[in-house]
């Protein structure tokens, strides 16, 4: 076993919680949705049930509406820890009993994670694809449920294009792809909420500002005060935005979630699953941009696209895409102001262009690099034939990864 893998186990065993896994002890002490799903994907390489038993723990969580929560919530954790915490909330009446969750969601990684979790244990065995297989059964309806709600609730029109009200829904916080539609939200106070996590970093510039805290806790609120309707959340709320990288996600989930149906003995909705990841494909198509070469958000306040040059332009890479298309987007990929930008110490995608003015090398989502990132992209890339450059990626990623340890993000210069 070499370094790498070692640094690896560490991190999983130090945050493991039993059932689940907190993604850091100070930052981020609960669990996180879409961390869970690449979290499970780790554990399945040392034991596939314990992965398994990740996603099933993240699942306790899920409202009876389908949605699963951005957290679920540890309460040996002290309140005060992080915020916002669960009091805050306010979704006691909405959540399982004996769970305390948020009351927005993250990308749908959950389906993909699971696929993941039985092609790895095939590696192991019959026995071990048996194990998962059984759990399957018991995991697709809620994934079901899970993909559904975001397909009504989140797209009431059939668009193929998911809705988000916060930007934490993107799991890609403080983008500059939000800072428009963000703008427009104006807080109640000018007080600033409590900041635990600016005391957990070695530099606090790295993190969204006190001006973007504001905004994300007013649209807490704003949920709050419609008893978080989805419906009229969808009508009034002050932050609504296509996402195009989530919907992307959500495409190449409804694939995984097709073959998981039919594993789980439900082969009569894959068709279905396949539906709905082609008529997101389509939508993604309508939200392309010829001059950037990119797909854009969709604003649904104003009507207009989120001109922004970031990571969320590859979405269609993710969700799957016509063979011209990825071509384009692979050129854009390794150029000059992604992967290919002068003076990177590992060749692998910005979060940001460095030619958009709001690039920011050290600002979270503004400008690092992000393994998870990476892996959809790679994981695009093998599917669309470009295994060539997927290979590069994965080999550019392990390189980062003995170079830095196992870090969340990467300053890339």
């Amino acid at each position: 076993m070499d370094d790498l893998a070692r640094c690896a186990i560490e991190v999983l065993h130090r945050n493991d919680r039993g059932a689940w896994t907190r993604p850091s002890p100070r930052l981020y002490p609960h669990q996180w949705s879409w961390d869970a799903a690449f979290v499970a994907m780790g554990w399945a390489h040392l034991h596939p049930m314990r992965a398994v038993a990740e996603l099933f723990s993240l699942l306790r969580g899920q409202w009876s509406t389908g949605m699963v929560p951005h957290i679920v919530f540890d309460l040996n954790v002290a309140e005060g820890h992080y915020e916002p915490g669960p009091n805050l909330w306010k979704t006691a009446s909405h959540v399982p009993r004996g769970t305390a969750t948020s009351a927005i969601c993250q990308p749908p990684m959950h389906a993909i994670a699971l696929a993941r979790v039985r092609e790895v244990a095939g590696h192991l065995g019959d026995a071990a694809v048996g194990e998962v297989d059984d759990a399957i059964v018991d995991l697709y309806p809620r994934l079901d449920r899970w993909h559904r709600w975001l397909h009504t609730a989140r797209d009431p029109e059939g668009t193929g294009l998911v809705t988000i009200l916060h930007p934490w829904e993107s799991g890609l916080d403080n983008s500059p792809r939000w800072d428009r539609p963000l703008s427009a939200v104006t807080p109640d106070t000018e007080a600033p909420p409590p900041r635990p996590d600016l005391t957990y970093v070695a530099d606090p510039a790295e993190r969204p500002t006190d001006g973007e805290y504001l905004r994300y806790r007013h649209l807490v609120d704003r949920l709050i005060a419609v008893d978080h309707d989805q419906e009229a959340a969808m009508a009034t709320h002050p932050f609504r935005v296509g996402d195009v990288l989530f919907s992307a996600i959500l495409a190449a989930a409804d694939d995984a979630l097709a073959d998981l149906a039919v594993v789980a003995g439900r082969g009569d909705r894959a068709e279905g699953h396949r539906g709905d990841a082609d008529r997101t494909r389509a939508a993604l198509e309508t939200c392309w941009d010829p001059e950037l070469q990119a797909c854009l958000d969709q604003d649904r306040i104003t009507g207009r696209p989120v001109r922004s040059d970031t990571i969320g332009g590859f979405a269609p890479l993710i969700a799957g895409c016509s063979i011209d298309r990825a071509a384009v987007l692979v050129d854009r990929l390794l150029g000059e102001t992604y992967a290919g930008a002068d003076g990177l110490a590992w060749s692998l995608p910005l979060t940001t262009a460095t030619t958009d003015p709001r690039f920011d090398r050290r600002g979270y989502w503004r400008g690092p690099q992000w393994p998870p990132i990476t892996w959809l992209l790679w994981r695009g890339l093998r599917a669309r034939g470009h295994a060539r450059t997927a290979e590069r990626l994965r080999a550019e990623a392990i390189d980062q990864l003995r170079d830095v340890g196992c870090r969340e993000y990467v300053e890339p210069f």
